[in-house]
């Protein structure tokens, strides 16, 4: 040796993994492939490709900014993303029509809201029958089916109150009921249990759990990380993009159309989860 220091060679950097492909299929309820939504310079959502099947209970759960909003209206078809596919209930919404995405919505989609936006001056049972507005269906049956709703929420005893007759949970399970009356193929929860006390978001959530139990495809977005811990699958967002999601981690890698093993599959570490929703502290 001349003291010469050897010169080793500098590793190439690792190459991004591609977005990962969303394949639809026969379970498939929403599929978004590589989606991206811009508002101006602000990048809400960057390259997010997803697939929620028939009969899941999914939590999309982040901080405040992290994309979760965006998100659920993309997957509602509220807003169209700048790039990127969107499939609901195996329909690729990216050409449809306003007027074939309000269709698509009333037969498919079911909205629940944090602030509940219930008609002051309309019983429990008219304002879950408005649900059906849009549907050409008959104001008897409307009604009938409104109660159905009712009961399926426990609140067949409360059909002819009032709004500000309700407490918070009970108004929430009114503005559920609206959401299910049409028998959509998938509810969005927004915040469901943000404006309620614990024992009331308990019970909200109760609801959740048994309609998704009878089939009912349930997505909830929220930021609150104990709500998600008690779900079967949590889709954690930060900055616009998925940061984890338990699916693919629970079932090894989540039949979401072709890919590579690779980082991408891998989780990035263990993740803590919150403790679950009443537990001690």
């Amino acid at each position: 040796m001349n003291g010469a220091v050897p010169v080793l060679p500098v590793p190439a950097p690792p190459v991004p993994a591609p977005p990962v492909p969303a394949r639809s299929g026969s379970d498939a309820v929403l599929v978004l492939t590589d989606v991206t939504r811009t508002h101006g310079e602000v990048r809400a959502l960057r390259g997010v490709s997803l697939r929620i099947d028939r009969g899941e209970l999914v939590a999309v759960v982040g901080p405040s900014g992290s994309g979760k909003s965006t998100m659920l209206n993309v997957m509602g078809t509220l807003d169209r993303p700048t790039s990127g596919r969107v499939e609901v209930a195996g329909r690729d919404v990216g050409a449809m029509t306003d007027d074939a995405l309000s269709a698509l919505r009333a037969e498919h989609i079911g909205f629940v809201f944090q602030h509940f936006h219930l008609q002051a001056g309309a019983s429990a049972a008219e304002n879950v029958a408005d649900g059906l507005l849009y549907t050409g269906t008959h104001r008897r049956e409307r009604m009938r089916r409104a109660v159905t709703a009712l009961e399926r929420v426990g609140l067949g005893h409360r059909t002819d109150h009032l709004p500000n007759q309700l407490s918070g949970g009970e108004r929430q399970r009114v503005a559920i009921a609206r959401a299910i009356v049409g028998e959509p193929t998938v509810l969005l929860a927004d915040e469901p249990t943000g404006a309620l006390d614990t024992a009331s978001g308990t019970a909200v959530l109760g609801v959740l759990r048994e309609l998704n139990a009878a089939g009912t495809t349930v997505v909830v977005i929220t930021h609150d990380r104990e709500l998600a811990a008690v779900l079967p699958r949590q889709v954690r967002m930060r900055d616009g993009a998925v940061e984890d999601d338990t699916g693919l981690r629970d079932a090894g890698l989540r039949d979401a159309g072709p890919r590579d093993a690779g980082p991408r599959d891998a989780p990035a570490g263990p993740v803590e989860l919150a403790p679950a929703i009443g537990a001690d502290r």
